[in-house]
C-alpha cells in the first residue's frame, strides 16, 4: 500500500520534494522526526488519504493494493486527551470519577487497555505521540499492546512518535522525516545536550 503526495502546502514550504512516496503496506508504522518535521502534518495527510477526502492544496494518489481497509481511527494524544474533554464523558460517572483521580498517563494506558482494542477488527489507528505521559516501561507496555492489536485484531497502526521504544523495536518500520531538508526545524544554536543554554 502506497500514498503518492503529488502536492501539499505545508510539506512545499517545508522544502519537500514532490511527489513524496510514502511506503504504508507494513502493519506497524512509526513516524520519526525533529520537532517541527511533518509528523503530524504526515499523519493528518494520511488520515484524509485513506478515508478519500480532500483539502485545499492537497493532491495524493492512495493505491490500497490488496489490502483491505477497515475503520480508520486518529487519535492525537494531545487533543483528544480525556482528561480536557471531561463532556464527552458525562453520561458515564464512573468514567468521570476515573478522570477527576487518574494521572495522565493512567488515562492514555487506559485508552490502549480498554478504548483501542473495542474497536472493529481491521481498523486502521493513526497515534498522534501515543507516549505523550507515559514512562519508558509503559512505553514497552503500549508497544506489546500495539503488537497485539496487529496480531490478534488485524490492525493496521501508524504512529508519528518521538519514542526510541516504538521507533528502535524491531516489529516496527520506521518512516525518518529528518533525511529531508526542513525549513521549519529548530536552529541548532539552542545548545548541546547536557551543557547551559544560561548566558
Amino acid at each position: 500500500m502506497f500514498l503518492k503526495i503529488l502536492a501539499h502546502p505545508v510539506f512545499v514550504n517545508l522544502n519537500f520534494h514532490m511527489p513524496m512516496i510514502v511506503d504504508l503496506s507494513h502493519p506497524l508504522i512509526m513516524l520519526q522526526g525533529e520537532n517541527g518535521s511533518g509528523k503530524s502534518t504526515l499523519l493528518h495527510s494520511i488520515y484524509y488519504a485513506l478515508r478519500g477526502q480532500q483539502a485545499d492544496g492537497y493532491i495524493y494518489r492512495l493505491d490500497t493494493g490488496q489490502v483491505k481497509l477497515g475503520e480508520i481511527y486518529l487519535f492525537d494524544a494531545e487533543a483528544h486527551n480525556p482528561r480536557t474533554n471531561p463532556e464527552f464523558f458525562k453520561e458515564d460517572p464512573r468514567m468521570l470519577e476515573f478522570l477527576s483521580m487518574a494521572s495522565h498517563g493512567q488515562v492514555m494506558l487506559s485508552m490502549f487497555r480498554e478504548n483501542f482494542p473495542a474497536l472493529p477488527e481491521g481498523t486502521v489507528l493513526l497515534l498522534d505521540e501515543p507516549e505523550m505521559a507515559l514512562s519508558v516501561s509503559n512505553q514497552r507496555r503500549i508497544l506489546k499492546m500495539l503488537l497485539e492489536l496487529v496480531d490478534q485484531k488485524k490492525f493496521r497502526v501508524i504512529c508519528a512518535t518521538h519514542s526510541p521504544v516504538l521507533i528502535e523495536a524491531p516489529e516496527t518500520y520506521t518512516i525518518n522525516l529528518d533525511n529531508h531538508i526542513n525549513k521549519n526545524v529548530l536552529a541548532t544554536d539552542l545548545g548541546v545536550q547536557g551543557a547551559s543554554t544560561i548566558q
